[in-house]
């Protein structure tokens, strides 16, 4: 993997052991984005992608998709309204019988640039739980970690979705796109849902269930499929690789490589499709980028699953 040079496995270890002392152990649970649910559904490509990558299912043929939509939350008891932060893993059953993970969330910048910081970071979250914030902490770890300011503000001001079919979903990270002739090109994914953005009001929260998600996509996939389309923005030259907290230029160039439909909820694949990865990524079609941030995700998504 590019760029992890700095990545060290016991930071790695130090990182679930800090999301466990702030939200506590779950056996069978994945430390993080603990409660999900599953569904079905087809991915057409639309042959946009073709001149960037050789990735068979960015070609032209539909292929079979299971989608997890999640909580943020490590507690999986938590009610959905909590963690304003949702979830959109894809995997995507390639023609050659091989498998293809897309992971992406509703916040567009990660507040930790590298596995220190996320360690610090998720530190003071611990002491915020124990009583009231330690103010000077929180300016020490801004002063040390100037570029976690934008994530921790958006963070601040997100409101729970009226649905996972109303948000807007972001890679994060970017990925280099590979083509037939070796050339690469960084990107970054977005999913933009057909039914437009829809946000609940403050006030709102309190009327709905703890479970209130999954019982609108249910009402909702009842009346029909559930559309997004799968955009890339397309890297610049100054548009860093290796910073999942610094945004990209905002005349960046959007491309609409296709489009998903959501079907059904899956209750076969549930359990089976617990393992979507952040890393699972085959034939040359999206090699992750330089940020050493990256490698410390596969722990949390290894250990405890459900």
């Amino acid at each position: 993997m590019e760029g992890t040079d700095d990545y060290k496995p016991e930071l790695a270890r130090e990182a679930v052991n800090v999301i466990e002392n702030v939200a506590g152990a779950h056996p069978g649970y994945r430390r993080v984005h603990a409660r999900g649910y599953v569904y079905e559904g087809v991915f057409t490509p639309n042959g946009k992608a073709s001149p960037l990558t050789v990735a068979s299912h960015l070609q032209d043929e539909a292929v079979p998709v299971i989608i997890r939509f999640s909580n943020s939350s490590p507690i999986p008891s938590h009610p959905d309204a909590i963690s304003p932060v949702k979830g959109m893993a894809v995997k995507f059953h390639l023609p050659n019988g091989k498998v293809s993970d897309l992971i992406t969330v509703t916040i567009p910048l990660f507040f930790a640039k590298t596995p220190q910081a996320f360690v610090d970071i998720a530190g003071f979250f611990q002491s915020v739980k124990e009583g009231f914030p330690n103010l000077k902490e929180l300016a020490k770890i801004l002063w040390k970690y100037p570029e976690s300011k934008a994530s921790l503000q958006m963070l601040k001001e997100m409101r729970s979705p009226a649905s996972f079919s109303t948000c807007q979903y972001y890679s994060i990270h970017a990925f280099y796109f590979i083509n037939k002739e070796g050339r690469r090109q960084a990107i970054k994914y977005e999913w933009v849902p057909d039914a437009g953005l829809s946000m609940l009001e403050k006030g709102e929260v309190a009327e709905h269930s703890p479970e209130y998600l999954d019982e609108e996509m249910e009402k909702r996939l009842k009346e029909g499929p559930v559309g997004f389309k799968l955009n890339i923005q397309i890297g610049g030259e100054n548009d860093p690789t290796d910073d999942p907290t610094t945004a990209w230029s905002e005349d960046k160039q959007v491309i609409t490589i296709g489009h998903l439909m959501i079907s059904k909820k899956s209750e076969v694949c549930k359990i089976l499709y617990c393992l979507i990865q952040p890393i699972f990524l085959k034939e040359s079609s999206a090699r992750k980028t330089g940020s050493c941030i990256f490698a410390i995700v596969r722990m949390p998504f290894h250990m405890n699953v459900g």
